[in-house]
């Protein structure tokens, strides 16, 4: 398929005039807007109510405890995990088990009034000793955690002790990862309504037929009794991507009241409601010979989890996956406290463990005396390290190349150098990232005034989805792609592939890209023309010499519409797979910075960063780029500023809004930050060639920034972020 690969974004003009409409944009008749009133304590239980004063507060209609919602049905304990986050689902008893847990909920007419009784309602507790999570003993996960469709907890390749003490260049090291939460801008809000035993959602969600799913669990309820919508979604970044309380909490609230409900949550209620990148700790081990050839990786990790419920987040699957080695082994632990349960964050897996392995290799090329690119070049994978499959498509060697001819990697200044009183260094690392499919379906529809709609559930969180997909179906139709529309995020359309994994384009985009086929197939038939044999463009059917307009094909066929459907199916009738059978598939990609830092001051700086990345087929650059420069931004934050705390004595995070916690703005990330895309087409994902890149950009950025940091200084910091007080304590 040729695609044009620099089409404007479509949804550009409504988003930047505010016309696009959000969750809480939407208001339901009748409506009364929800508080959540959070546990003060970590652990314990609640003894007890007051309730006067918010009751008496003006507009205030009813405060909710876990006696006053509906029990949730026998369902709700079969659901999947993913997409259900968690099991524990809070106001269903008297139990706390972290603080800001909701306890109570507060119905009122006007959102100011809620939020003013929420204020006086006063909670008793019989408080109980809580577990840091930072600090707990790691345990090995429950076995029915719900996620090992992601990866093993154990792996073993070959003899990893005998290996590593045989090796005769060894590298043994620890790195950690605080806790970081997405914020997107965004909060996490539904507003829901029931009429006459029909649960209607509007949700800020990354796949609304998972919420139909749950709720329809949660309630008891056909699936078909439950419509989701989600017309836009202002940024996800995984936290939306499960099933998270305040979108069970807020219909049992409807329906408890007879009312519509609107619950938008505030910056605090998303520390302590949705999911979050947990703190991780990394030990690494590599073993190589004098040329630098791994002999063994070994590679062990542990996160936060919840005491209700065990999330892993599998960082020690790039060890297994981006160098060849004959002895590799990994393991996933998890660190139980009195926390609200962790989930996949941008990018999760491959993002905290190419951090810790993309450092690790570093070192042992400076161990080595070895530029870090050869040993690179010197341990690449021709196929998976993992079980030797042959790749569906991989170039890392070309990004390899390319991004060090455009960086000057072989030309910088070794060991650092100086401008002015800043120390400046330049490192590089690999980038990763596993791919998922999901199956899709899509209907296109073609109007007799050559004009098509595009009618698929997937949900818009801003990757550009409402840009590629009508972008498809313009080229396979012959449109210009202002001809094309598109309705989506509902669950009354056609199934859709969630927006996360980076799966989105691959997905749902065969499913769009079959459906428009089907178009000109029906085209096709209506002429008695070869469908294999014709040619679509400026709104024309052609077959050899011949050419007919659509809108004269459809009047002498007497057709007002012709509706093509299309599906993305996987082997099986599987829902979600990691690629074609018998291959690997994973996107790639090379990341060169070079850093500032200020040895008196402790500030580092980002001067420039180039990333060059093997994704497959590119179906539009412009968004691909945007996406990229997100996650270069996004990878520096990590690298550099962002953490979310627990406090060791109050039980709870330490700052709960945006005011604490240090993002990258304008004024951190240099203005020639350097993106391109190696020419490549992988056959085995789909008809479109094409992989996802939305989590691959945010991967390698902190082990390169650390690497280079180690230029520059000679110092390695191995604990994110690496702020001005590390740096110091490193430099003295």
């Amino acid at each position: 398929m040729t695609t044009t690969r620099d089409v404007t974004r479509q949804d550009g003009p409504k988003k930047v005039t505010g016309a696009a409409s959000y969750t809480a944009d939407y208001n339901a008749s009748r409506q009364l807007y929800a508080v959540l009133v959070g546990a003060a304590v970590p652990n314990g239980r609640v003894t007890g109510f007051d309730l006067v004063d918010a009751l008496a507060a003006p507009g205030v209609v009813r405060v909710l405890t876990a006696g006053d919602l509906p029990a949730v049905h026998d369902d709700f304990t079969t659901l999947p995990s993913p997409p259900l986050a968690t099991r524990f689902l809070p106001m269903q008893s008297d139990i706390v088990h972290y603080a800001g847990q909701p306890v109570a909920m507060v119905l009122a007419e006007t959102l100011e009034a809620a939020e003013g009784a929420a204020a006086n309602v006063g909670v008793s507790y019989e408080r109980e000793p809580f577990v840091n999570p930072d600090t707990a003993v790691s345990v090995p996960p429950s076995p029915d955690s719900g996620y090992g469709m992601l990866a093993e907890l154990e792996f073993r390749k070959g003899d990893v002790p005998e290996a590593l003490s045989g090796a005769p260049v060894r590298v043994d090291s620890t790195y950690t990862q605080p806790s970081r939460h997405g914020n997107p801008m965004e909060p996490s809000s539904i507003v829901a309504e029931w009429d006459d035993g029909v649960l209607t959602v509007h949700d800020s969600a990354q796949h609304v037929y998972a919420v139909q799913d749950t709720l329809a669990g949660a309630f008891g309820l056909p699936s078909d009794k439950v419509r989701v919508i989600a017309t836009h979604t202002g940024g996800g970044f995984g936290t939306k991507a499960f099933v998270w309380p305040h979108e069970i909490l807020g219909p049992m609230a409807a329906k408890a009241v007879g009312r519509p409900v609107k619950l938008v949550l505030s910056r605090a209620d998303m520390y302590s409601i949705v999911g979050y990148q947990p703190l991780m700790e990394h030990r690494l081990s590599l073993g190589a010979d004098k040329s630098g050839q791994l002999q063994a990786i070994a590679h062990e990790v542990d996160n936060v989890t919840s005491v209700t419920d065990d999330y892993v987040e599998f960082g020690s699957v790039p060890s297994k996956s981006l160098y060849a080695a004959a002895n590799i082994s990994t393991s996933q632990r998890v660190r139980r406290g009195n926390v609200n349960l962790s989930s996949f964050m941008r990018s999760p897996i491959d993002g905290p463990g190419s951090w810790a392995l993309g450092s690790a290799i570093d070192e042992l090329a400076h161990a080595l005396c070895m530029d870090p690119l050869t040993l690179r070049t010197v341990n690449y994978a021709d196929n998976d390290p993992a079980d030797g499959s042959p790749w569906s498509s991989k170039k890392l060697k070309e990004a390899y190349d390319q991004g060090a001819r455009r960086f000057g990697w072989w030309n910088r200044p070794k060991g650092g150098t100086r401008d002015g009183h800043w120390l400046i260094g330049c490192g590089m690392a690999d980038c990763t990232q596993g791919q998922f499919r999901f199956s899709s379906q899509a209907k296109v529809r073609l109007q007799a005034d050559a004009t098509a709609r595009i009618e698929a559930g997937f949900t818009d969180i801003g990757a550009g989805s409402t840009t590629i997909f009508p972008q498809i179906t313009a080229e396979t139709l012959g449109l210009d792609i202002s001809a094309v529309t598109g309705v989506s995020g509902d669950t009354k359309l056609p199934y859709a592939c969630p927006t996360y994994g980076s799966g989105t384009t691959l997905s749902m985009g065969t499913a769009v890209h079959n459906a428009s086929r089907d178009v000109l197939r029906q085209l096709s038939e209506a002429l008695s023309w070869p469908a294999g044999e014709v040619q679509a463009e400026a709104g024309q059917l052609t077959w050899q010499d011949e050419s007919k307009p659509f809108q004269d094909i459809m009047r002498s066929a007497g057709l007002e519409e012709i509706v093509g459907t299309g599906a993305f199916e996987l082997p099986g009738g599987a829902s979600a797979d990691a690629g074609a059978p018998g291959y690997s598939s994973r996107t790639f990609g090379a990341m060169f910075v070079e850093v500032g830092v200020d040895p008196e001051l402790g500030l580092l700086r980002l001067r420039r960063a180039t990333g060059v990345y093997s994704v497959g087929a590119v179906v539009n650059e412009r968004t691909a780029r945007s996406q990229m420069i997100g996650g270069v931004v996004w990878g520096w934050g990590m690298a550099a500023m962002e953490a979310s705390h627990f406090e060791p004595r109050l039980g709870r995070w330490l700052s709960q809004d945006l005011a604490g916690v240090p993002l990258p703005v304008n004024a951190d990330i240099p203005p020639d930050i350097d993106i391109s895309f190696v020419d490549e087409f992988d056959p085995h994902a789909g008809p479109l060639g094409a992989k996802g890149v939305g989590e691959l950009s945010a991967t390698g950025v902190a082990a390169a920034a650390a690497n280079a940091v180690f230029d520059a200084t000679g110092r390695r910091v191995r604990n994110l972020p690496i702020t001005p007080g590390k740096l110091l304590d490193a430099l003295l």
